[in-house]
């Protein structure tokens, strides 16, 4: 009896010109993916037939993919090869030969405009707010209003004409809301252009986790101290307030 061909295992190979390196760390947490490289191009194997749809492939600029069919490598929907497999080739898998650069890290922050070279993308995931920054003025009347059941909940703290609310279920103010993971606060909506990288941006710019790392889309970002945070309170926003007036 014949084979069912829709049975059949697809094996994919790709390559990518090696100037095109740094666009692979948006699939460097793929773990069943491997990489080959040589002097000017770098192969990849072991692409799954969802992975080489999706969007992360898509967006891969030079990205060639091949099916490959009894050591013949096939441009999508070709009837005649296009090379041979190449033989050979070391392959490392994908994390481990990918490594992370990161800048110099520097210590003395001036507002929210430290930057480490990091990029945030939009996502699709579903994300729970656990923070919002609003404007400290246009939210005193409601905060002195709320009942006291529901400040005891939140944390806060000042960051110049801002306020940073932490806590669920959040007050419903206007503001910006922001998701947490991994000790980070990013904007709802937008998660790390590589996923794997959040738990090494913490080991190397808040080991000692004193901090929250408040993220923006830009890739720019604020330490909070936690010790600067406190229990919200009609009392502690008016005292707060007002000695910003004196300032």
């Amino acid at each position: 009896m014949a084979e069912d061909p829709s049975k059949c295992v697809r094996t994919f190979l790709a390559e990518l010109p090696r100037t095109d390196e740094d666009s692979l760390g948006s699939i460097r947490n793929w773990k069943n993916i491997q990489i080959a490289l040589e002097e000017e191009v770098i192969w990849i194997k072991g692409f799954t037939e969802e992975q080489v749809v999706s969007s992360e492939i898509q967006q891969l600029p030079n990205f060639l993919l091949y099916e490959v069919r009894d050591g013949l490598l096939f441009k999508k929907e070709a009837l005649v090869p296009s090379k041979k497999m190449r033989s050979a080739l070391l392959w490392s898998p994908i994390d481990k030969a990918l490594r992370l650069v990161f800048p110099p890290s520097n210590q003395n922050f001036f507002g929210i405009h430290e930057k480490v070279g990091v990029k945030l993308k939009s996502s699709s995931e579903e994300q729970f707010a656990a923070a919002l920054l609003t404007v400290m003025s246009e939210v005193g009347d409601m905060v002195i209003t709320l009942p006291k059941f529901k400040l005891e909940k939140i944390d806060w703290v000042v960051i110049d004409d801002k306020a940073l609310f932490l806590g669920t279920p959040l007050l419903s103010f206007p503001g910006k809301t922001y998701w947490e993971k991994d000790g980070h606060l990013l904007p709802t909506g937008f998660d790390f252009e590589f996923k794997n990288l959040s738990s090494l941006l913490q080991r190397k710019y808040n080991r000692l986790q004193e901090h929250w790392l408040l993220w923006q889309e830009d890739g720019s970002y604020l330490p909070i101290d936690k010790k600067d945070i406190k229990n919200l309170s009609a009392s502690s926003y008016r005292l707060t307030e007002k000695a910003k007036e004196w300032i």
